[in-house]
């Protein structure tokens, strides 16, 4: 019998057992979401000043609490349960809790899923900042290609807040619209029929829904991809060297983050943004000081504001995520939690979750290879305990 491998003896399967067929399901997740540029071609994002982590924190007081009030679940066992890599809580700036699933390097990077709608949506504001972006512009203004598809007359705010009419059914275990989407991004195998297409072209193929763009909120990934190559077409820059520009380095993170890209160098910037969950929270943190970091003025208060305040409580009652929070509100790609809190946060699939408390100053990053890609069984409980974290801690 052969000896198991280094590999096999922390994940409990040989390498060659992972494909692009099985990556983003248990237990191949575990590793794969922490090691996705060797899935998926990958483009990387540089940081200026590379460096080792602090020390970890130590914080048993803490990971011993009730999740919830009453409950018998601590939050350590709520991590666990729900298929966790690793939760990261700063007050104030400062890390006072810091919990990894065993076999889980601290230092490596984690796949964020849809988080990266909110990373790119940074950058089309630090553009709009610098007067080279207008948000009111159509799309077939800035890609010709697209003017035969549902984007033409759409703007980029509508892209920004999903309110893009749009025929494409965003079921994430679909073998028909996704799948077709999957492979256009190389997440997926090919289909073996010679017909896939590179992303731009899968896009430009979209058509429109029934009614106008800009009516209710309708979470469809398709729209942040197209987002990032406007980006890239207002800037002549590609995605990753303008977001380690932008973003990376004036936030002085502590190693280079990594985007998928297809097979043209299409970025995927609804999904594919890899970084370590250290560099993810200081981003939150940099958001919840106003837009600064390292004495640099990152995003302007101004757009921080917008993301915060300019959400509408009705059009999200109304669209199709309504259940995910019960009074909340979608802005610049930000989700907000709405009601009497001034929470915001973004979301990805399979548990990714950064969390931003400013009036606590609280920042919570959870990073997850949960096998479901969304579970509210799951979801729902985490957001309640970061809730109460930000509000009691």
């Amino acid at each position: 019998m052969a000896k198991a491998t280094y590999f096999e003896k922390m994940n409990g399967f040989p390498r060659e057992t992972i494909t692009l067929a099985n990556w983003r399901t248990r237990p191949y997740s575990f590793w794969s979401f922490r090691n996705v540029a060797e899935m998926v071609r990958s483009a990387r994002i540089r940081t200026a000043h590379p460096a080792p982590l602090p020390a970890a924190v130590e914080n048993p007081d803490l990971l011993s609490r009730p999740a919830a009030a009453g409950a018998s679940t601590t939050v350590a066992e709520l991590l666990a349960q729900s298929q966790a890599d690793s939760f990261l809580l700063s007050k104030n700036g400062r890390i006072i809790a810091e919990w990894h699933a065993e076999n889980v390097d601290r230092s490596d990077p984690h796949l964020i899923f849809s988080i990266s709608k909110s990373i790119t949506a940074l950058i089309a504001g630090i553009l709009q900042d610098q007067g080279l972006l207008d948000p009111e512009t159509p799309v077939g203004d800035l890609v010709p290609e697209a003017r035969n598809s549902a984007y033409a007359d759409a703007t980029v705010q509508h892209l920004l807040d999903m309110r893009v009419s749009l025929d494409f059914d965003e079921s994430y275990l679909s073998e028909e619209d996704y799948a077709r989407y999957r492979r256009a991004m190389s997440w997926n195998p090919p289909s073996g029929k010679g017909d896939d297409e590179a992303m731009l072209s899968f896009l430009c193929s979209l058509k429109k829904a029934d009614g106008p763009h800009g009516t209710d909120h309708c979470y469809l990934s398709p729209n942040s991809d197209m987002l990032g190559i406007v980006l890239e077409r207002v800037t002549g820059e590609r995605f990753p060297d303008l977001c380690s520009r932008l973003l990376w380095q004036p936030l002085g993170a502590s190693a280079d983050a990594f985007i998928t890209v297809d097979p043209e160098g299409a970025p995927r910037t609804a999904g594919g943004v890899s970084c370590r969950p250290h560099d993810l929270l200081a981003l939150g943190q940099m958001l919840i000081d106003g837009g600064c970091a390292n004495g640099n003025r990152i995003i302007s208060q101004r757009w921080i504001a917008d993301m915060q305040t300019n959400g509408d409580e009705d059009v999200w009652a109304r669209g199709t995520q309504a259940d995910f929070l019960a009074t909340g509100r979608y802005r610049n790609n930000w989700y907000q939690v709405g009601g009497t809190s001034n929470a915001f946060l973004a979301a990805g699939i399979h548990g990714q979750f950064l969390y931003c408390d400013p009036d606590t100053s609280t920042a919570i990053v959870c990073t997850s290879s949960q096998h479901e890609p969304q579970t509210d069984t799951i979801d729902q409980p985490l957001l309640a305990m970061f809730a109460r974290l930000s509000a009691e801690v």
